[in-house]
C-alpha cells in the first residue's frame, strides 16, 4: 500500500511515494519497508527505539514529537490513536463494512454477547463474535488472549469477518479496549451499558476514571441501551449524547422485566416494552441473568429481529460456559463455576443462588494476584451475605504470595460470623468443598469460569479446568 493512502486520514504531511508492507507497534516485527508507530506504553516507550527500527528496515517511523529524523519522520498529535487508525485503513477499513454491536460494564458482557450472536445466527445473520471467552466467525472458535484484542489483531479478525461474510460482529468492549484505542475509528450501531463496580483499579486511579473510560464507547455509537439499575448508569443516561434506553429489572423503563419467577432450571419473565409485554423463558438461572436478558430483547429489537425469533432464540440456549454453569455431579448436592470475581459479580452470582438452595450454600474463591488489593477484603463481606460456609483459596496468584493475598481476603472476615476454611491449593480446596457437601447443598466455584489455566509464579500458565477437577474429586469420594 502506498504511504499516501495509508496515511492521508491521520497526518496531514507525507513522505514522498513509497511503498509501505506492513505496520506495527511492536519492536519485533519491524520488517523492510514497513511504518513503525512510536506508542509509549507502561513499561516501554517506542519512540526510544525509533532511529534503530529505521536502520532495521522501517521506511518510516510515526512519532508525536520530533525525534530530528528528518524526513523519515511523521509527526502526530496522538500515536496510539493514529495506530488504530493506520491499522484500519492497513485493512481497508473492515469495521465500516460490518453492522456493529458493543457491550461494555464490568459484569455481563459475556453473556449478553454470546446470546446476541445465538439469536441473530438463529434469526439468519452470520454473526462474528470479540469476546473474553474466544472469538467466533460464524461457527469457527478462534482463542484470544484479551477481551478486546490489540488494534492490528482486531482490524485484522474484523478483515476475515468481512471476507467470510459476516453481516454482524457482536463484541465486549472493555475499558482497555476504549482508552487504548485498540477498536481504531470503529463506530457501533448499539452499544450496551450493564453496570460499574470496583475493578481493574490496578489500571485505572479510580471509579471516576473507570467510569470515564467506559463512557467513551457512547461517544461513538448511533444507539445506547444503558442499565438503570445501575448508579453508574442512571449517571450515563443523562450524560451520553447518543440515541439512548433505559433498561430495567426492578422499576419502569423503555424495555423492562415484569412477572419474574427464577427457578434453579432456569427463569421466565414478561419482556416489556411501551404498551406490549412478551413472555420470555430461559434455561439460564438467576435475576442478574434476566437483566442480561432484558439487554439482549432490547438490542435485538432494535436491530429489527422479529420478537416472535428473538423468544424461540432464547428459550432454546443453554448458557454460556463458566457463567452460572452446573457441573455434573450425579450426587444429591450441585456444583456451579461461575467466572464472579469482583464484589459486585459474586453478590449476584450467590444471590441469586441462594435463591433455590435448599441446603447450604458453599462459596469457594480467592483472588488475583499483581491486580487491584482493594477489592479483596470486599470480595470476602460480599461472600459472606449470602454463603453459608466459605473456603478461601487462590486464584491466579500471579507473582504474589498467596498467602498474603488470602491475608486480604480474612479481612473482609473479621466481624463475620460465617464459618469459613482456608485451603491455599486451589485443587485440594475444591475436593475439600465436595467432601462436605452434603444433600441439597450448592457450591459455587467462584472466579475462575472459562478458564482452564492458573498463572502462577513468574506468570507461568498450568492447566487447570475445574470441571476435570471437580470430576477427579468425585472419584476421590467413591
Amino acid at each position: 500500500m502506498k504511504l499516501y493512502e495509508l496515511i492521508k486520514d491521520t497526518a496531514e504531511t507525507v513522505l514522498d511515494d513509497i511503498e509501505i508492507s506492513s505496520v506495527t507497534d511492536d519492536t519485533r516485527k519491524v520488517t523492510e519497508g514497513c511504518l513503525f508507530v512510536c506508542v509509549k506504553g507502561g513499561s516501554f516507550d517506542g519512540h526510544s527505539a525509533a532511529a534503530e527500527m529505521l536502520e532495521k528496515g522501517a521506511a518510516a517511523v510515526v512519532c508525536q514529537h520530533d525525534l530530528g529524523l528528518g524526513d523519515r519522520q511523521i509527526l502526530v498529535s496522538d500515536t496510539r490513536r493514529a495506530y488504530g487508525r493506520l491499522c484500519a485503513a492497513w485493512f481497508g477499513h473492515p469495521e465500516k463494512k460490518l453492522k456493529m454491536i458493543g457491550v461494555t460494564g464490568t459484569n455481563g458482557k459475556t453473556t449478553i454477547t454470546n446470546v446476541i450472536k445465538h439469536i441473530l445466527t438463529s434469526a439468519g445473520h452470520k454473526t462474528g463474535l470479540v469476546g473474553t471467552i474466544q472469538n467466533e466467525i460464524g461457527d469457527e472458535v478462534i482463542h484470544t488472549d484479551n477481551t478486546t484484542p490489540m488494534a492490528y489483531d482486531f482490524m485484522s479478525l474484523l478483515d476475515r469477518m468481512v471476507r467470510e461474510d459476516c453481516e454482524y460482529v457482536v463484541m465486549e468492549v472493555s475499558s482497555f479496549g476504549l482508552v487504548q484505542n485498540r477498536i481504531g475509528p470503529s463506530w457501533f450501531d448499539i452499544a450496551v451499558f450493564t453496570n460499574l463496580t470496583q475493578d481493574h483499579l490496578d489500571y485505572h486511579k479510580d471509579m471516576e476514571d473507570y467510569f470515564q473510560a467506559k463512557k467513551m464507547l457512547f461517544d461513538i455509537c448511533d444507539t445506547a441501551i444503558i442499565n438503570i439499575d445501575d448508579s453508574y448508569g442512571r449517571r450515563l443516561l443523562d450524560e451520553a449524547d447518543c440515541e439512548k434506553y433505559s433498561f430495567s429489572v426492578k422499576q419502569s423503563a423503555d424495555y423492562y422485566a415484569d412477572g419474574i419467577k427464577i427457578k434453579s432450571t432456569g427463569s421466565s419473565f414478561w419482556f416489556c416494552h411501551g404498551d406490549k409485554s412478551y413472555l420470555v423463558r430461559t434455561r439460564i438461572p438467576g435475576l442478574f441473568n434476566v437483566s442480561n436478558l432484558t439487554a439482549v430483547t432490547a438490542v435485538c429489537m432494535r436491530a429489527g429481529i422479529p420478537m416472535e425469533k428473538i423468544i424461540c432464540a432464547i428459550s432454546g440456549y443453554n448458557g454460556v460456559k463458566g457463567r452460572c454453569e452446573v457441573i455434573p455431579t450425579g450426587r444429591d448436592f450441585t456444583v456451579i463455576c461461575d467466572y464472579a470475581h469482583t464484589p459486585d459479580a459474586l453478590e449476584n452470582i450467590l444471590r441469586s443462588v441462594k435463591e433455590y438452595t435448599e441446603g447450604r450454600l458453599i462459596c469457594l474463591f480467592g483472588c488475583g494476584g499483581n491486580r487491584d488489593a482493594a477489592k479483596r477484603p470486599k470480595m470476602a463481606k460480599a461472600a459472606a451475605s449470602y454463603a453459608d460456609r466459605l473456603i478461601v483459596t487462590s486464584d491466579n496468584p500471579r507473582n504474589e504470595d498467596p498467602e498474603l493475598i488470602i491475608k486480604d481476603i480474612l479481612a473482609g472476615l473479621e466481624n463475620s460470623t460465617v464459618p469459613y476454611d482456608v485451603v491455599t491449593d486451589r485443587r485440594e480446596a475444591i475436593y475439600h468443598a465436595l467432601k462436605i457437601a452434603e444433600k441439597g447443598d450448592i457450591i459455587v466455584l467462584a472466579g475462575k469460569g472459562h478458564e482452564d489455566y492458573q498463572i502462577l509464579a513468574g506468570m507461568e500458565h498450568i492447566h487447570f479446568d475445574e470441571r476435570e477437577i471437580v470430576a477427579e474429586g468425585l472419584k476421590l469420594l467413591d
